[in-house]
C-alpha cells in the first residue's frame, strides 16, 4: 500500500539570498562546492536555521541534452554583498504546497506525486519559483539528503 503524501501549505516570506550557479552534466556538484568555498569561512553552515540553502534546477533538463543548470541560494543579511562569482538575490516568498523526502533517489518521484496533490486539491499551480529546501546539516551524503520540496501554488 503506498503511504499517503503528507502535505502542509506554507507561505514563505521575501528573503535575501546569495546565489550559486553549475552548469552540466551534475551542476548540482559544482553549485554545491560554490557555496561551500564561500559560506564554510563565514560560518554560514553552521547553523542550518539562521541560515536556510535552497536549489532548484535553471534551466530544467531538456530532451536529448545530459546538460542543465542547478542554482543554490543561501539566505543573507542585509551586510552580505556580491563578490566574484556570488550574486545577491531577492526571493520573493509566496504560497507553497511542501512535502519532505530523502535520499537523491527519491526527489524526482516526490516532486511527481507533490504535482499530483495539487492538482487534485483547491489550489492550483503557480509560477513564482519553486525550491528544494535542505534540512540539517549541509552539505549531507546523496542517501542521507533531506529536502522539503517547495511546489509553488495559488488559491
Amino acid at each position: 500500500m503506498m503511504k499517503e503524501l503528507e502535505v502542509r501549505i506554507e507561505k514563505l516570506e521575501p528573503m535575501r539570498v546569495a546565489s550559486f550557479y553549475g552548469f552540466g552534466a551534475s551542476p548540482e556538484n559544482e553549485a554545491r562546492e560554490k557555496l561551500i568555498t564561500w559560506a564554510k569561512p563565514k560560518g554560514m553552515l553552521d547553523n542550518p536555521d539562521e541560515h536556510r540553502i535552497f536549489g532548484f534546477n535553471n534551466p530544467n533538463p531538456s530532451h536529448g541534452s545530459p546538460n542543465y543548470g542547478y542554482e543554490f541560494w543561501i539566505s543573507v543579511g542585509p551586510n552580505i554583498g556580491p563578490e566574484g562569482e556570488v550574486r545577491i538575490e531577492e526571493l520573493h516568498g509566496g504560497l507553497y504546497a511542501v512535502t519532505g523526502c530523502r535520499g537523491v533517489e527519491t526527489i524526482a518521484d516526490t516532486w511527481n506525486k507533490l504535482y499530483k496533490w495539487i492538482i487534485k486539491s483547491k489550489y492550483n499551480i503557480a509560477y513564482h519559483q519553486c525550491l528544494e529546501a535542505h534540512i540539517g546539516k549541509f552539505p549531507t551524503p546523496d542517501d542521507e539528503l533531506t529536502l522539503d520540496l517547495y511546489a509553488a501554488i495559488t488559491q
